[in-house]
């Protein structure tokens, strides 16, 4: 038929609306034909609105059904959610990036590499727990748990570090929930801990007064375990397939025996187009260059799971790990999840990686290890961590990014008009270790000094100056850029405000003292008050001069160990 697919029935309403533009024009002629034009044209806009909101793989809602209210899974009805001024002030959050993965200590996507012959993941599986078509990683499953966790304990310390808000692990790509789940038998309270990690965890923020935020990442186990179909090439069991095919058939006699593997590595399906070249699936994260195409159960078991925690757990922040929003642009589960928190929580934020415009309207756009270098009307957010994102024992021993450059990326973020996300690594017993134990201290003494410039403010007129606000920096995908903001010392200067005042942040301290701020020179545009006193914060009052240079400011010595802030009154 002519429109049998999507594109004919675009072409179909094409010709249909040139055609009822000829009508309209005879019904200048012919006024008592205008009422007919009028339906026709109104008609017209409704199917093609219809067809546009028509998805390949729609979501079923038999077992949880989407919350109904002001918000429909629209991206017009999402872009009338605005982002809550609760989050613009949080400003920093801390996230426990934190499950089974964590088992082996060799790092993020482990259960994915583990099943990748030759790769160094492989190679400490098969040397220290057994060949993946013997010991896949469903057996890693028992050995997560989380015996030394403390939730409480941990909170609390992440709120004073400054933590506004705090973040949990629901699931990653491993498709492992870690709370009680209706619709995954493969979880923390089956298999593992026996305990309903979220559910503990939920019940530390709400202690701590923080908004909880939980992370779903288990829609690309459909194309992400893939490696799990896999064999070896070479050595003794070449040939020998790993254990992603197998069933619950196949569990006679084992510790698995009732479950079925495929509810959790879901490889019921063929391999993406070029599956084993391991680089193939960044092409493929959007579900485009080949990507095998999710089944309905898949999309509505993951819809399923996602509305089960949120009701649940009654979470303020969701996240994503997703070009846009899950399996977007194949289904509509992802706007069916936005609307069903917006709905139910209308103080509630939505992440997304990868937005356009008019997306950002509808999401809050998430940006991964960087930021762009320029400030951002809408509220937006980085993701990052200290080292790996799960723990990762080879990142410990070369040491984790410190304090100094964190804190500085935060300064950066903030004179954005942007957030920063920050994962501190967990070991899979629950407990972090001296060197993030130390980062930590490190960031409170600072936090505690100088909290009252990042909290509750605002991007001045412009974000800083300097050499690394001079460069021309670009993002890639989702961001990854973060090695550009490296190396900012006192001669990069960062700015953000509140009613009363002006913040400027130099990002180090000068070795001779002086710092000249050129945004603040006598006659600048930006702050017509003459200025003749600052405050450094943790110290007292500072002489400060303006001069056709800047505004000259003399620092004593350092009374912390990562940067001064400047305190301007407006």
């Amino acid at each position: 038929m002519f429109f049998c697919n999507k594109k004919g029935f675009f072409n179909f309403f094409h010709y249909l609306c040139n055609a009822i533009h000829d009508f309209n024009c005879i019904t200048n002629q012919y006024p008592h034909m205008k009422r007919l034009a009028t339906a026709l044209t109104l008609a017209c806009l409704t199917m093609t609105a219809a067809a546009q909101e028509t998805y390949r793989i729609p979501v079923s809602e038999e077992h949880e059904p989407m919350q109904q209210g002001k918000y429909e899974p629209t991206w017009q009805s999402l872009e009338t959610h605005q982002t809550p001024e609760w989050f613009r002030n949080a400003k920093f959050g801390i996230w426990a990036h934190w499950g089974a993965q964590c088992v082996e200590g060799s790092g993020d996507w482990m259960a994915r590499e583990m099943y990748m012959e030759g790769n160094n993941k492989y190679k400490y599986h098969v040397e220290h727990y057994g060949h993946p078509s013997e010991f896949g990683y469903k057996d890693i499953l028992p050995l997560f748990k989380a015996e030394r966790w403390q939730p409480d304990s941990l909170v609390a310390r992440y709120k004073r570090c400054g933590a506004q808000y705090f973040f949990v692990l629901g699931n990653h790509h491993d498709n492992y929930d870690l709370w009680d789940s209706k619709y995954q038998p493969w979880n923390s309270k089956n298999i593992g801990p026996k305990r309903d990690i979220l559910d503990e965890w939920a019940k530390a923020a709400k202690k701590a007064g923080l908004p909880l935020g939980i992370s779903f990442h288990a829609d690309h186990a459909w194309t992400w375990f893939e490696p799990s179909q896999r064999y070896d090439l070479e050595g003794d069991k070449a040939g020998i397939y790993y254990d992603g095919n197998l069933t619950k058939n196949d569990g006679k006699g084992k510790w698995w025996e009732g479950m079925d593997p495929q509810m959790l590595y879901q490889q019921n399906h063929p391999m993406s187009k070029g599956s084993w070249d391991n680089g193939a699936i960044h092409g493929q994260w959007a579900w485009g260059g080949g990507a095998c195409p999710p089944s309905r159960e898949f999309v509505t078991n993951f819809y399923d799971r996602t509305l089960d925690a949120i009701n649940r757990y009654q979470p303020d922040l969701i996240y994503f790990d997703v070009t846009v929003l899950p399996f977007y642009p194949l289904s509509d589960a992802g706007l069916k999840i936005a609307a069903h928190l917006y709905n139910k929580n209308p103080r509630g934020v939505v992440f997304g990686k990868i937005l356009s415009d008019s997306q950002r309207k509808a999401l809050t756009w998430d940006v991964e290890r960087g930021a762009p270098n320029e400030i951002i009307d809408e509220p937006w957010q980085t993701c990052n961590c200290i080292g790996d994102w799960h723990y990762n024992t080879r990142t410990y021993e070369r040491g984790y990014k410190s304090a100094e450059n964190m804190v500085k990326q935060l300064v950066d973020i903030v004179s954005k008009n942007g957030n920063l996300l920050l994962n501190i690594p967990l070991r899979a017993d629950g407990t972090y270790d001296e060197k993030a134990a130390a980062f930590l201290d490190e960031l409170e003494a600072w936090m505690t000094q100088n909290g009252e410039s990042i909290f509750g403010t605002r991007p001045w007129v412009r974000f800083g100056e300097g050499p690394v606000a001079d460069k021309d920096i670009k993002m890639r995908a989702q961001g990854f850029n973060e090695g550009q903001y490296n190396g900012m010392d006192c001669r990069d200067i960062r700015f953000n405000q509140t009613k009363r005042h002006l913040y400027a942040t130099p990002m180090g301290w000068p070795s001779d003292g002086k710092i000249i701020i050129t945004s603040l020179a006598k006659g600048n545009k930006y702050m017509k008050k003459r200025i003749s006193s600052v405050y450094l914060l943790g110290h007292g009052k500072l002489k400060a001069v303006q001069t056709d240079a800047g505004l000259e400011v003399t620092l004593p010595k350092p009374c912390n160990k990562i940067a001064p802030v400047l305190r301007i009154d407006k």
